[in-house]
This record gives C-alpha cells, structure tokens and sequence, in this order.
C-alpha cells in the first residue's frame, strides 16, 4: 500500500541563514496538529515562511499599513466566497510570516527555547488566520486559551 498524503499541505519557506536553526519538519507537524484541531477542511493549505526582522516589517507596512517591526504576520487567503475549482485544487488558507530574529529575542526575554518562542507564533499566527483574535478583553482570553492548550498538545 503506498503511503497516505498528508492531510494537511504545508509548504516551509525558510530564509537560508535561518535553516540550520529551524525545525522545518517539527514546524510542519505542528501546523498540521493546530488545523487537524480546529477541524480544518482536509486538503487544505497553510504556508509558513521564517525571515528576518526587516521583512516581516516591509510586509506589515505593505499590507496592513503598520510602519513598526513584527515578530509574527498572519495573511488570510481564504474567502467565504467559492470559486469553481478543480476537485483536486488545495483550500489556500493563507501565510504565516515569522520573523526568526523576533521570536530569537523573545525567547531570551523569556527565558525558554527558541523553539518554544517559534511553536507559540506559529500557532498564535496559525489561530489568527482560522477567525481567533484578540482585540477585545473576551477574544484575548479565548485565543490565549487555544493557543495553551494546542502548545500542551504539542509537548506530549
């Protein structure tokens, strides 16, 4: 039997200075667990990209109008409108833009491993782009939940 296609597509796009310190297949891993979660559609598909701080700040200017640096950016792709598509074409979810310089000072801030620091902005960012936000005192306590709890189910 050949061996089953992922449920969930999730290209990585790694700057290179950055790939020697990125888990790309624990990241990958992770996604998938936080859409499989939050009982995404199968076939669906969610990007990850891991860049540097001026990026991520080009990016939220060009986008969102935001002039300031960002540790995580989340663009969602996905409408509720539905186009005629092939039956083999993806659900585009949208991207998840990390800025690995960010997330490498927070951690230190933190005091906890990089990796930890890049798991809670993917997921953070992952959460964003599925309708979770945290303008309002009441959204913040829900996302902020979410998110603790995919990051214990991560660990195990």
């Amino acid at each position: 039997m050949p061996p089953s296609k992922p449920r969930y597509a999730v290209p990585l796009h790694i700057d290179p200075r950055y790939s020697a310190r990125v888990r790309s297949r624990s990241l990958a891993a992770l996604a998938r667990r936080v859409l499989a979660a939050e009982d995404v559609e199968a076939g669906s598909l969610l990007s990850i990209v891991v860049t540097d701080d001026a990026t991520v700040r080009g990016l939220n200017k060009r986008f969102l109008g935001i002039d300031e640096p960002a540790d995580v950016l989340s663009f969602g792709l996905d409408t509720k409108a539905r186009f005629v598509t092939p039956d083999t074409a993806e659900r585009q979810l949208g991207e998840v833009v990390i800025s690995l310089p960010a997330a490498r000072r927070q951690a230190r801030e933190a005091g906890h491993p990089l990796d930890d620091e890049v798991a809670h902005l993917l997921v953070h960012g992952t959460l964003h782009i599925l309708g979770y936000d945290h303008q309002r005192p009441a959204q913040e306590r829900r996302m902020r939940s979410r998110e603790d709890e995919l990051l214990r189910r991560s660990a195990h």
